[in-house]
């Protein structure tokens, strides 16, 4: 061990811990709830948009699904408007890239799916307004 953490008190064992070589500091780790993420990941979504369609991938019902870990690891399944999207290999990697700044969160992976394919009856009311189609 080097003095700086000898100095800042890493390694310290107390006597009673000596014989069985376990440390004495117990370590708190929390955790979040991985509910508790999962509107702060449907708001980083939001972020995000098609750059064909002024609408958020969200509330164009391109994310089919959000599952959270205990451990905050995230993955998404997702699709595209359409198969030749111009943007299919950039838009999983805007949505991992979104996710992943969302605090709590850890690991991301984002899987791109075709099944079912996406229709017009996936977008949210909002999407279909602002796109003219109610």
């Amino acid at each position: 061990m080097n003095r700086l953490a000898r100095f800042a008190g890493f390694g310290k064992e107390d006597e009673e811990s000596a014989d069985t070589g376990t440390l004495t500091q117990d370590v708190t780790v929390e955790r979040m709830d991985p509910e508790a993420l999962r509107e702060p990941i449907v708001e980083a979504l939001r972020g995000v948009h098609d750059p064909e369609i002024p609408i958020n991938i969200y509330d164009l019902g391109l994310i089919y699904r959000i599952d959270i870990s205990e451990q905050g690891n995230v993955a998404i399944d997702m699709t595209l408007t359409a198969p030749a999207c111009p943007v299919a290999g950039m838009m999983p990697v805007m949505v991992k890239d979104a996710v992943s700044r969302v605090e709590g969160v850890g690991l991301v992976q984002v899987e791109l799916v075709w099944d079912p394919p996406w229709t017009q009856e996936k977008m949210s009311d909002e999407a279909r307004l602002q796109l003219g189609l109610m």
